[in-house]
């Protein structure tokens, strides 16, 4: 049997992030993301796998913290799993800086190997990140990830053979999951 990895997405964060960019900033989860969360931890908890693994940051924790309470699986946070950072455009709203930058946020898709926005980190930085988590995880038992949309987008954007530059076709919405298997590198 091959294992699987269950990859989910937190739920909804704070409302005050809204049209915000949030990558690498640490928040909670807003009212609807936190009733969201105890339905997505429930059903998760019905699923067969042998560990958790969470990003570290909080709208991760949360829901990977109350699964593991939910079926006493082991609980364990990896960094490689956090979202892309965006350098100084964390925490600025979407529209501020495409007024400020026009139309150089695009090269997030266009450019994934040379364009670092707000001096953070370029996709192929996030997609090499998020391959050496898959590939740390254990190829005999099945896994649950709690992660973020840019982790989870590339690497099933690597695993279907894809270019970087479609890796925004891949982002999954907050609170969901899919299980991939295991099987070989991303």
């Amino acid at each position: 049997m091959t294992a699987r990895v269950l990859l989910v997405r937190h739920t909804a964060v704070a409302k005050a992030w809204s049209g915000r960019c949030y990558g690498r900033s640490d928040m909670g989860l807003s009212r609807a993301g936190a009733v969201a969360m105890r339905a997505l931890a429930a059903d998760l908890a019905a699923q067969s796998f042998a560990t958790i693994v969470h990003s570290g940051a909080i709208r991760t924790r949360l829901l990977a913290g109350r699964i593991a309470r939910l079926t006493g699986r082991p609980l364990l946070a990896d960094p490689r799993w956090l979202e892309r950072d965006f350098g100084t455009w964390e925490g600025r709203r979407w529209h501020a800086i495409w007024r400020e930058t026009g139309d150089l946020m695009d090269r997030m898709m266009t450019d994934p190997a040379g364009f670092y926005p707000g001096g953070g980190e370029s996709g192929q930085d996030l997609a090499t990140r998020a391959r050496a988590a898959w590939d740390a995880l254990p190829t005999d038992a099945d896994t649950l990830v709690v992660s973020h949309g840019g982790p989870i987008a590339a690497i099933r954007t690597l695993r279907a053979g894809q270019p970087l530059e479609r890796t925004i076709d891949a982002v999954p919405p907050c609170g969901s999951w899919l299980a991939l298997p295991r099987q070989g590198r991303a």
